[in-house]
């Protein structure tokens, strides 16, 4: 009884959150354990936004002293906190906001992890590096890029965002794609699908069955009669989808008077003509899942994920006759709730067919790789065919390939520069100043005093940045006056607004859901705009 309590009033607390990524998304978040390392305005605002929706545990890395500069822009440090501990200030202000929270704190700096214990970092499921100097960044994605532990990138300067995932292979089941369309099949019915829609007869049929028919039906009854009077193809044109249409409302019945009938499920079936002819295919980016390395060449070390594509790629194969595994499930509609739940279960039926027929695939390919037949288990296997149209795979590039003089991405850099004041500028004025502070040892601008001189500084330090890197763009004065201007200052506003936007990249990375970015994300709050690039 006690736990039944406790399990509605996590739905309560949980309630919105659980309606997107559903128990197992939770489940998987409240296991995860994520370090962000410097609890600044920007690393707090991530923090706080994982914490409320109930992340398993979090351990903050900061070895600095809690400033009356970070008091003015940090919710989560008091001014009776200044001279404390950083780290250790803001865990306990953060813990305040959920109890079934675990937090922890390391006063040390991560540079001084790095050199005495690194591999304390590897004990996470993800990394948030904030506020870094590039050189510790360089050295932290190294590391943890060789370990295969995802890292985020996360920096607020003056008012400008940036990210970078940095993960090595992301793969995503359930993507949650916008406005998808209906696994109908009515242009290549199954047999079972076949057999239930002749058994519909609307030309002998009372009022009330007729007005009760499913729209499902309806469209595929005027399919048959189109393809055998009409078209040996689907309507695709507006003017053959037009035809269709009325082809469909010839069939609604007329009272004695010649006036058509009333018949909501026609008027449906017409309505949806646009969105159920479409031809059963498999995507693209699902074909070149099935072609990737991964799919092909399996090992023992091949995740669960690549193990069930190429099981799925062998149903295609074979049983799907070319096709992906049904997804099971039809849209509400106007029907009678007997009619309705029979065409459901027409798809439910053939649903669970297409899982039992891949999980023979998976087991098979599980046994000839020496892998236990349950570490796929029936879950994992069901949520795989039902979002088989929709799987990804992020691939994203290290920070030492980006940083390379010989490795980094040139052509999305020139690109992107036709536009003067395209988010990009930012990007290459973030390099200059990380520049400006490896040659001395603070950033453009921090005092009143220094702004004027440091335009001078920071304008050659992004001459010679875009000297050694090949790159011929031009950037506006304006952009070197304003980030000296910044003086390295975290606002805020826009580290509020970097919170809230990291922190939905860690929740899907954690949960396995819905699509990262890849890879590089810049927020411009003077313009309000942001872009990604693939840097």
């Amino acid at each position: 009884m006690a736990q039944a309590g406790k399990a509605s009033l996590k739905e309560q607390r949980y309630d919105r959150q659980l309606r997107l990524w559903g128990d197992h998304g939770q489940e998987a978040l409240e296991s995860a354990h994520v370090c962000v390392i410097n609890a600044t305005a920007t690393g707090t605002e991530i923090l706080k936004n994982l914490v409320l929706p109930g992340i398993g545990s979090f351990t903050i890395v900061d070895g600095n002293q809690v400033s009356g500069e970070d008091v003015g822009n940090n919710f989560f440090l008091q001014k009776s906190q200044i001279g404390q501990n950083r780290a250790q200030s803001a865990t306990e202000l953060l813990q305040e906001l959920n109890n079934e929270v675990s937090g922890n704190f390391v006063e040390e700096s991560p540079e001084k992890l790095l050199d005495n214990d690194p591999s304390f970092f590897n004990r996470f499921n993800l990394v948030v590096a904030t506020q870094l100097p590039e050189s510790t960044l360089l050295r932290l994605a190294e590391l943890l890029w060789s370990s295969n532990v995802p890292l985020l990138v996360c920096r607020t300067y003056g008012l400008v965002g940036y990210m970078r995932v940095i993960i090595k292979e992301h793969t995503v089941v359930e993507s949650h794609p916008d406005n998808t369309l209906e696994d109908l099949r009515l242009d290549k019915p199954f047999p079972e699908l076949r057999e239930h829609i002749q058994s519909y007869d609307l030309d002998h049929m009372d009022k009330k069955d007729h007005s009760h028919t499913p729209w499902i039906v309806i469209v595929a009854k005027y399919l048959t009669k189109w393809f055998n009077e009409k078209s040996d193809q689907l309507p695709k044109s507006y003017k053959e989808k037009e035809a269709f249409r009325q082809l469909i409302r010839q069939g609604i019945l007329k009272n004695e008077n010649g006036t058509p009938e009333d018949e909501e499920n026609f008027e449906e079936a017409i309505k949806n003509v646009n969105t159920a002819l479409n031809t059963t295919e498999i995507p693209r980016c699902i074909e070149e899942l099935f072609n990737d390395d991964c799919c092909i060449n399996l090992t023992e070390q091949s995740p669960s994920f690549w193990i069930l594509a190429r099981a799925v790629k062998e149903f295609v194969a074979n049983e799907g006759q070319g096709s992906l595994p049904v997804r099971g499930t039809i849209p509400d509609m106007i029907a009678d709730s007997n009619k309705f739940i029979k065409l459901q279960n027409v798809y439910r039926e053939k649903a669970k067919k297409d899982i039992a027929a891949v999980g023979n695939h998976a087991a098979k390919l599980l046994q000839s790789l020496g892998k236990a037949p349950e570490s796929i288990s029936e879950r994992e296997l069901k949520l795989f065919c039902s979002n088989s149209a929709f799987l990804r795979v992020v691939r994203c590039r290290s920070l030492s390939e980006e940083y390379g003089l010989n490795t980094f991405n040139k052509d999305e850099i020139i690109s992107h520069m036709d536009n003067p004041d395209s988010e990009l500028v930012l990007y290459l004025m973030l390099r200059a100043v990380d520049r400006f502070y490896k040659q001395h040892g603070r950033y453009p601008g921090v005092y009143n005093y220094q702004v004027e001189d440091d335009i001078g500084k920071l304008k050659s330090c992004l001459t010679g940045f875009l000297q050694e890197h090949g790159l011929s763009v031009v950037v506006k004065d304006d952009y070197v006056h304003e980030f000296c201007r910044y003086g390295a200052a975290e606002p805020h506003a826009i580290a509020a607004f970097m919170g809230g936007a990291a922190a939905q990249e860690v929740i899907k990375v954690i949960t396995g859901q819905f699509v990262i970015f890849n890879n590089t994300y810049i927020y411009s709050g003077m313009s309000q705009t942001s872009a990604t690039f693939q840097l």
